[in-house]
């Protein structure tokens, strides 16, 4: 890694979504200090002019790229930086602080001031004005985020409640762990955009959040030439135009197309993107612009190796879609973690469907009063996502189980509330109430199946076919969740591992999801025993296959995890997971 890779990694703008040309990029070295008796803010640690240790961000401490790598439990981190700004900067401006995400709640001091109210999440984008605290010259940004992954009113995603991974739960993530920047904006700016594309009519409506007031116009490229435009003026609060499109341009599956945006109002200037494409239940079909699309899927956790939760690179970013792309998928379920928008940007660029997901694993389902921690972050995510055209549907829970030793059940009425306020905050796309089980109210109906016996597993499958009945392993007795008839998605199978003890329970290393296979021609062969069982279905939607690369102990991967080199003959699962679909036009 170069040194100037080192003063400031992931140096590239962190939401090409929103896009402003005054900002700086704040990643490189903090001071640093773990406070695992959460007593730093008694201590002072808000007031100090410097912490014990140093930290690389946007690394978590658990990161061996952080410079620390503590992978014991943290408590509490403290960071803290001297930032310098300018009186230009700071004249007739607003300076607007950013943390990309941080585990789990977050406070924010300058100059020994805290700004606003904590932040409390781990996946949604932390954002205060800091503007009435900074001097000209140097200022302290202080950071502290209070982290319990044991909390039962905490969501975690795939971070290990044990002290060591195991099975199918890794590394924990505590902190910072997204790009951290400043932007300068004027006092009149644009604070959020929707934009609402229709493919039909060949528009796109933008729906703006405005701070101040002024004049609102907006511009649309497509490949650099202006294909359409419009104006408003002396708005405030809220701005509305519906532009017409001079050409139009469908987003499509792996070559994407998008139209670039410039939003003007006052002084401010923010670039954008929009794709104009559609998508549909119907008939128990998925449409994309409405074609049936097979949703060919697969799982992916986004863990690396030396990064944890974030990436070493933008580049790793790219590799990852380029190996699912490579073997035949066309999309993903981003899993039990909310991806980077940098992430988001690429899916959408290659026209590469997701799943945008929350990291739900570790709540506790039974207690209503979870929402209070959950629903807030969770309706952030869907707000900053929302104009992503790669995102094709919502899935803010998994395989709900029942909770914790007393085994309490979880509480329907949390799962739909969650699923209501999900369809409220984005009625353009499906959503899938909790992936797995139990379903309360969804648009599509997914099960999770690891058997891997292909001649079982399609005789099961088969019956939606011969008997109009769906098989639901985890609900054999129809008592927990009821098929209505919804479209279905196997939205998790496979698992396959390959020379491994079959006897391991995911407690030793390596772990994997199925049973192992002992040779590649017995893999490849249950793999697409499996796999055309779905494909060959004409009442299934799309499959979703466990997983993209290996995380830690976990070695079901069709990739490593260091270095996401392919195990297997990627020219034999593209030709697998490529072919016609049944349901398919």
């Amino acid at each position: 890694m170069s040194n100037q890779a080192v003063q400031c990694p992931r140096a590239e703008h962190p939401n090409p979504q929103w896009e402003r040309e005054n900002w700086k990029n704040l990643n490189g070295i903090w001071m640093f200090e773990i406070d695992n008796s959460k007593s730093g803010e008694d201590r002072g640690l808000q007031n100090a002019d410097k912490l014990e240790g140093e930290i690389l961000l946007p690394f978590c401490p658990e990161s061996d790229l952080s410079g620390v790598g503590v992978k014991d439990f943290m408590y509490c981190v403290w960071y803290k930086k001297v930032i310098c700004f300018t009186e230009e900067e700071l004249s007739g401006n607003r300076i607007l602080f950013h943390i990309g995400a941080a585990d789990f709640e977050t406070k924010v001091w300058v100059n020994g001031k805290m700004i606003g109210l904590p932040h409390i999440g781990c996946g949604s984008p932390i954002e205060y004005d800091i503007t009435s605290e900074l001097v000209k010259g140097e200022n302290i940004v202080t950071v502290a985020c209070y982290d319990d992954t044991r909390s039962p009113r905490q969501p975690g995603g795939k971070q290990c409640r044990e002290h060591r991974s195991r099975g199918c739960f890794y590394t924990r993530t505590t902190g910072i762990w997204q790009t951290v920047w400043y932007e300068v904006v004027p006092e009149s700016y644009i604070k959020y955009a929707k934009l609402l594309p229709d493919l039909v009519n060949g528009t796109v409506t933008v729906l703006t959040e405005l701070r101040g007031t002024g004049d609102l116009s907006a511009e649309v490229y497509y490949n650099g030439k202006k294909v359409g435009e419009a104006k408003k003026k002396d708005l405030s609060v809220t701005g509305q135009m519906e532009i017409s499109l001079s050409e139009i341009h469908p987003w499509e599956l792996g070559c994407g197309g998008l139209y670039d945006m410039i939003l003007n109002f006052g002084n401010d200037r923010v670039k954008t993107y929009f794709g104009l494409r559609s998508v549909e239940l119907k008939d128990g079909k998925f449409l994309l612009n409405g074609k049936c699309v097979f949703q060919r899927m697969v799982l992916d956790q986004g863990f690396y190796p030396d990064g944890i939760w974030t990436a070493p690179s933008e580049e790793a970013l790219i590799k990852d879609i380029q190996c699912s792309l490579s073997v035949g998928f066309n999309g993903a379920r981003l899993h039990q973690k909310v991806f980077e928008p940098r992430f988001l940007y690429h899916c959408d660029r290659l026209g590469y469907m997701v799943w945008g997901e929350y990291n739900s694993c570790g709540i506790d389902y039974s207690d209503i009063t979870s929402l209070s921690y959950f629903l807030p972050d969770w309706m952030a995510v869907v707000r900053r996502d929302f104009n992503h055209p790669a995102i094709i549907g919502w899935c803010p829970l998994n395989e709900t189980w029942d909770f914790g030793p007393q085994c309490k059940r979880r509480s329907s009425e949390l799962v739909r509330i969650i699923y209501r306020q999900t369809k409220l905050a984005d009625p353009t796309r499906p959503c899938i109430d909790t992936s797995g089980n139990y379903h309360v109210i969804t648009d599509i109906y997914d099960v999770h199946d690891y058997d891997q016996d292909p001649v079982n597993f399609k005789e099961n499958y088969d019956k939606l076919v011969t008997k109009n009945s769906l098989y639901d392993k985890v609900n054999r007795a129809g008592t927990r969740q009821t098929w209505k008839g919804e479209p279905v998605f196997v939205s998790e199978y496979g698992g396959i591992g390959i020379n491994l003890d079959d006897d391991n329970c995911g407690r030793t290393k390596p772990w994997c999801c199925g049973k192992s296979t002992k040779s590649f021609e017995e893999y490849y062969a249950r793999y697409k025993g499996l796999t055309d069982a779905l494909l060959n279905n004409p009442r299934i939607l799309g499959f979703c296959y466990t997983q993209l690369t290996d995380v830690e102990q976990e070695q079901n991967g069709l990739f490593t995890y260091d270095g996401r080199e392919p195990k297997f003959d990627v020219k034999i699962l593209y030709e697998i997971n490529s072919r016609k679909a049944a349901i398919e036009d």
